[in-house]
């Protein structure tokens, strides 16, 4: 995405690139908050705050929304591993 400012003096930004980039930093981003929401829908089952419809509704949904995002990582050309980010002290994100 960016060519040595050393070699041209300049930063080039390839918009290709800069286009991976942004899919693949937007797809992070979900993945993030899909694993929360995951998290939360677990605490809440083992919780036994919810009733056996909505524990079916919510693995169906959690179901759809990672399958979901398998489709839009082949669309955009990624693995999971594009989507791994470090989080310092937390971590990395999977």
């Amino acid at each position: 995405m960016l060519q040595d400012s050393k070699q041209s003096g300049r930063i080039n930004l390839d918009p290709d690139s800069a286009q991976d980039g942004l899919a693949q930093l937007v797809m992070t981003v979900i993945e993030l908050l899909r694993q929360v929401v995951e998290r939360h829908a677990i605490r809440r089952v083992e919780g036994g705050t919810l009733t056996d419809e909505q524990i079916e509704d919510l693995g169906v949904a959690l179901m759809n929304l990672e399958e979901k995002m398998e489709e839009l990582k082949e669309i955009f050309g990624l693995d999971a591993e594009d989507l791994n980010i470090d989080l310092g002290p937390l971590g990395n994100l999977m």
